[in-house]
C-alpha cells in the first residue's frame, strides 16, 4: 500500500467529506446511512485511486462515487420503504425565504420539499444550487451531457416550487 496514496485520500477524506456527507444525507434522508455511504465513497476511491485521471478535479470525482452509491442503494431499496420515507417529513412551517434558490441545506422547508421529488430533480438541485457545483461539473458527476443538467434543472426548479406551494408553503418571487 502507497503512503502517497494513503496520504492523498486522506488529504481528500479532510476536505470534501463533509460536503459528501451532506450530499448523502440530503438524497437518503438517513444520517447513520449517510455516514456509512460516505465511508464507502473513500473505500472506493481508495480501491480505485489508480484509475483516477489526473486531469479530473478530485472533488467532482468523489462526488461521482458518492453519487453512484447513493443511486445504488436507492434502487436496492424495497419501493414501500422509500414511500415511507417520503411521507415521513415532520412539520410544516408558514414562510419560505423570498428567493428559493438562496435558500441553505438546512432549511427544513427545502428538506422536506426536496424528499418528495423524483431523483433527478433532487439530484440536480442538490449538487447545482446548493452544492453549487458547475454545470460541467454536475455533468460529470451525474454522467450526463451538459445540455440534460441544463434542461433537468429547467423542469426541476417549477417541481420544487409546485411542491411547496402542495404543502401550503408560500413565498415570494424576486
Amino acid at each position: 500500500m502507497s503512503s502517497e496514496k494513503r496520504n492523498e485520500i486522506s488529504a481528500w477524506y479532510e476536505q470534501h467529506s463533509g460536503a459528501i456527507f451532506r450530499y448523502i444525507v440530503l438524497m437518503v434522508r438517513d444520517n447513520q446511512l449517510a455516514e456509512d455511504l460516505t465511508q464507502e465513497t473513500y473505500i472506493k476511491a481508495f480501491r480505485y485511486y489508480d484509475t483516477f485521471e489526473r486531469k479530473a478535479n478530485p472533488k467532482t470525482w468523489l462526488f461521482r462515487i458518492a453519487h453512484n452509491l447513493t443511486v445504488d442503494h436507492l434502487r436496492k431499496q424495497k419501493p414501500i420503504e422509500t414511500l415511507k420515507e417520503l411521507l415521513f417529513m415532520g412539520s410544516k412551517p408558514d414562510t419560505l425565504p423570498e428567493d428559493i434558490v438562496e435558500i441553505k441545506e438546512n432549511s427544513k422547508e427545502l428538506y422536506n420539499a426536496l424528499g418528495r421529488l423524483k431523483n433527478s430533480h433532487r439530484e440536480i438541485i442538490i449538487l447545482r444550487k446548493i452544492r453549487e457545483f458547475s454545470i460541467q461539473e454536475t455533468a460529470e458527476i451525474l454522467n450526463w451531457s451538459e445540455s440534460k443538467v441544463k434542461s433537468t434543472l429547467f423542469r426541476a426548479i417549477p417541481a420544487l416550487e409546485e411542491q411547496l406551494i402542495k404543502e401550503g408553503i408560500t413565498y415570494e418571487k424576486n
